[in-house]
């Protein structure tokens, strides 16, 4: 089982300039990750755009759509900024062509000290061998629905939705 990797930025992908005093971009660790990790899965890597998802633009979420649906693989995994999260996982939702996507990111760059980046990426492999056709959101050591999800701020974590409450 081959898997699609679209990689699109965000924290995930930061990595802290000292010239700048500033968070950037200039590669994907993507790769790194996965070398690290010893992943023997077959997983073909796709650079799409290194963005902060705030800055991500309409062409952005449709480059991102188009792929997922273009792609030949049944698996496709996206990384991106959780800011902009769960708009294109809602955006691909009902949109994937009866493929499962995960979609994955970090609240702290990979390149620094107490990143969550490798533990989702891995949840978000496990999760993509395993789950149905979807749209699914890897985080927190959880698997989210497109349509049950949401990022609470405050606390800086993914969770479900809330239900509404009888009445």
């Amino acid at each position: 089982m081959k898997i699609r990797l679209f990689v699109t930025g965000g924290t995930f992908d930061k990595r802290y300039d000292p010239v700048s005093q500033t968070f950037v971009f200039s590669r994907t660790n993507v790769r790194r990750i996965l070398t690290e990790g010893r992943c023997r899965l077959p997983v073909a890597v796709e650079v799409l755009t290194l963005k902060d998802s705030l800055d991500l633009t309409g062409d952005d979420f449709d480059l991102i759509l188009d792929k997922c649906r273009a792609a030949r693989e049944s698996r496709v995994l996206v990384t991106i900024g959780t800011d902009r999260m769960v708009d294109v996982a809602r955006l691909i939702d009902g949109q994937h062509g009866n493929k499962t996507v995960v979609l994955t990111g970090a609240m702290v760059p990979f390149t620094c000290q107490g990143s969550d980046a490798s533990f989702n990426f891995g949840l978000a492999l496990g999760a993509i061998q395993t789950l149905p056709a979807g749209v699914y959101i890897a985080m927190n050591g959880r698997i989210f629905t497109a349509a049950a999800v949401v990022k609470n701020r405050k606390l800086a974590r993914f969770e479900p939705l809330p239900r509404p409450e009888p009445g």
